[in-house]
């Protein structure tokens, strides 16, 4: 079961949206502005990252044990990310 809703602000630098823990667990993300947000490890930027687009649908990804997730945007631009994970990062 997912934990509650996390909004998190994303900016021009890599911003830290889930932590790493010793789990390996499920994680949704949904983009909630207009901007593109890029994720990826702590040295994702917006030409290396995976591109999540404005207003799609929750996106669902898995990370492994010890791994973390960051996202960034484009120089100058900011979005908020919607994040749900299940209660070991809550």
């Amino acid at each position: 079961m997912p934990s509650p809703q996390r909004r998190i602000t994303v900016t021009d630098t890599a911003t830290l949206l889930v932590g790493a823990d010793p789990t390996n667990r499920p994680v949704w993300l949904q983009i909630l502005g207009n901007a593109t947000v890029y994720i990826g490890d702590s040295a994702v930027t917006s030409m290396n990252g995976f591109p999540i687009v404005k207003h799609a649908a929750p996106l669902q990804g898995q990370l492994a044990p010890g791994q973390a997730l960051y996202g960034i945007c484009s120089s100058g631009q900011s979005d908020t990310v919607c994040i749900f994970t299940t209660p070991e990062d809550a």
